[in-house]
């Protein structure tokens, strides 16, 4: 009896040290994945325009754990713009990224997108533009008549010229635009092959040390002051269906961007480790130029807040200027209650 006492008490014992064990393991391999308490979600990235270093803040939140505190192992993709971030996003492929909300608002104004929801701004005053060099006699939005303009198909730039030449008093019948990819957009115009590009105006650093020439740049927000830049953006049915997971990201994120302003030379070489092709000096100064429109607005001081009347007003500009063929409200495209407050 005391032998059968002895045995059933070691395997006890053996039982339980397995279970602590097993524990131990459990927790080692939950740390291993940087999760507290579970493995990291995975979530794929746009970037607005090719890796440039107005998006070198989604590089630095990965690169300083900001995305895997938060939970999230992330992969981050170059964008082709807000026609095809919008489009990647809605279809699944990607879960996050930033599409210009002037162009997001025209795209839904216009019956070309759903089914995405805006959780954050980037900017707070649109960066949108039009680029070119010296020698190509561009000093004025009139001096675009007669000239060649490359843009992808689905750049708020591209798609809000209409609107924008209009206030600016320019003959959009009389501009000539032609496609491109936007990595290549620089070079095509440093190459001579157009007059001029779409572009950010933070770009003009890149443009200048591409081109070797000093950059004329055009922006929208001298004609069109109300307008947003750059908004984070889901598929409405993750805003939908997991709104905690949607703050945690959007939260790391901007962490990311804040860092990225405050040391712009340290995010530039972050860009430039994980992007060959990138120039971290040009980085760094587009990050400079940046700080002021993520900053500017008066919806408050923290960065990325969202004011509904502000919003309201980007459209109604769309609407006085015939750009959209439908009525549309703020709502209809941003969860006010996801976006940071201010």
């Amino acid at each position: 009896m005391r032998r059968l006492t002895r045995t059933v008490a070691t395997a006890a014992l053996a039982t339980a040290l397995a279970l602590v064990s097993a524990c131990s393991s459990g927790s080692d391999s939950s740390d291993a994945k940087g999760g507290k308490g579970g493995a990291l979600e995975k979530v794929t990235y746009l970037t607005s325009f090719g890796n440039f270093g107005r998006d070198s803040y989604a590089w630095v939140a990965k690169d300083k754990g900001f995305f895997k505190d938060a939970g999230f192992d992330v992969e981050i993709k170059p964008g082709q713009g807000t026609g095809g971030v919008i489009q990647t996003i809605v279809g699944g492929q990607a879960q996050f990224g930033p599409v210009d909300l002037t162009g997001s608002l025209l795209q839904v104004g216009n019956g070309q997108a759903k089914d995405f929801t805006v959780v954050a701004a980037i900017q707070q005053r649109t960066m949108a533009g039009i680029a070119s060099v010296e020698g190509k006699n561009i000093a004025s939005p009139k001096d675009l008549e007669g000239k060649k303009l490359a843009d992808t198909p689905g750049s708020v730039v591209r798609n809000l010229f209409p609107t924008y030449a209009r206030l600016a008093g320019v003959d959009a019948s009389k501009v000539t635009w032609v496609n491109g990819e936007a990595q290549a957009l620089i070079g095509t115009l440093a190459s001579g092959a157009v007059d001029g590009i779409g572009q950010f105006v933070v770009g003009q650093p890149t443009i200048e040390a591409v081109a070797k020439k000093k950059a004329v740049m055009l922006p929208y927000s001298n004609v069109m002051q109300d307008l947003y830049g750059n908004v984070l953006i889901t598929s409405s049915k993750i805003a939908k269906e997991k709104p905690e997971m949607v703050k945690k990201f959007t939260g790391a994120l901007l962490k990311g961007l804040e860092y990225s302003l405050a040391n712009p030379k340290e995010a530039g070489e972050i860009l430039k480790k994980n992007v060959d092709a990138a120039n971290p000096v040009a980085a760094a100064a587009e990050l400079e130029l940046m700080a002021a429109y993520v900053r500017s607005g008066n919806t408050g001081t923290a960065i990325g807040t969202l004011d509904s009347g502000r919003v309201a007003k980007s459209i109604a500009i769309l609407q006085g200027a015939g750009a959209l063929k439908q009525n549309i409200t703020p709502e209809q495209i941003i969860d006010f209650s996801l976006a940071p407050k201010a």
